[in-house]
């Protein structure tokens, strides 16, 4: 059994200019956030039992981004940002080949394409209002991308007080493979103390809410958080229109350092929890053991 490791996919995905991130913007006034960035992630997660069959599953995943925001004046700002991601499946089973519940064949492999853009508008020094439309192509290697395409729209508002805590709510309306849902989220970042502070460590789309954060600064160069949210993964494992989707709960916490003002670097240590496996359309349901995870994010921004 391969040793415990982790961290949350989520965190490094998708909205280009997550409230959180603008948030901090505007915390720090003579922070100029950069038009470019580019990141790599690593995410491996421990051996858990799925169901009763005695299958067992331990993955690995690497996540790449690219992001970019222009502002067009003081009010307008546009944004963009693509993503891939390469998911390993390590299925283990008592028969030669494993299988799941219904007798549905398990899957190696799982590949993600994601591409976004954004629109930020501020009509004035306290309200800001963004609106990010989404599209993602999410299949196994027992299915092709053609009928893999989900979309969508995130929207929110959030309103900066004088003090320069920032608070707001949105929703993201998802037309995922075979199901659209609606993700409502608080969007939040609060200076508790000259140290400490309350944000969203994850952006809100399609692997779910934006989550909390509790953040503390060590020092000018590193940092520390503890946080969670819910996680869903939802991905084309056949032709015929059959998906598998993951839903799971992540508690981690996170190390950070600002290598220089360009590169920083952040390494997680968490646990999933309360994990599900849905097929569908069958609506067949496998529990996921709890496990421990790990996860190393490398930012460069330009």
């Amino acid at each position: 059994m391969k040793k415990p490791l982790f961290m949350s996919n989520l965190a490094i995905i998708s909205l280009l200019v997550a409230p959180s991130a603008i948030a901090k913007s505007e915390s720090k006034p003579s922070y100029r956030p950069s038009p470019l960035s580019v990141s790599v992630s690593r995410i491996m997660t421990g051996t858990a039992s799925v169901g009763d069959e005695g299958n067992e599953l331990q993955r690995e995943q690497w996540m790449f981004d690219a992001k970019g925001s222009l502002a067009l004046n003081r009010q307008w700002s546009i944004g963009a940002g693509v993503g891939y991601d390469n998911l390993d499946y390590d299925w283990r089973s008592p028969s030669p080949k494993a299988t799941l519940k219904d007798g549905t064949k398990t899957w190696d492999k799982i590949e993600r394409y994601r591409a976004s853009l954004s629109i930020s508008y501020r009509p004035n020094k306290n309200w800001m209002f963004i609106l990010a439309p989404k599209l993602q192509y999410a299949y196994a290697d027992t299915a092709s991308s053609s009928n893999a395409q989900s979309y969508g729209a995130v929207f929110s508002g959030m309103y900066r007080f004088d003090s320069g805590n920032m608070l707001g709510f949105g929703a993201a309306y998802l037309n995922d493979i075979d199901e659209v849902r609606t993700v409502p989220f608080i969007a939040v970042n609060w200076q508790l103390t000259e140290k400490l502070s309350l944000g969203n460590p994850f952006s809100a789309g399609f692997s779910g809410p934006a989550g909390l954060e509790l953040s503390y600064q060590l020092s000018p160069d590193w940092n520390m958080g503890i946080g969670t949210s819910k996680r869903t993964n939802r991905f084309l494992i056949a032709d015929d229109e059959l998906t598998a989707e993951i839903e799971e709960w992540v508690a981690f916490t996170r190390v950070g350092w600002d290598i220089s003002q360009s590169v920083s670097l952040s390494a997680y240590g968490g646990y999933f929890f309360n994990g599900e496996l849905e097929l569908n359309p069958q609506h067949c349901k496998e529990a996921i053991d709890n496990q421990g995870a790990a996860a190393l994010d490398v930012t460069v921004r330009f």
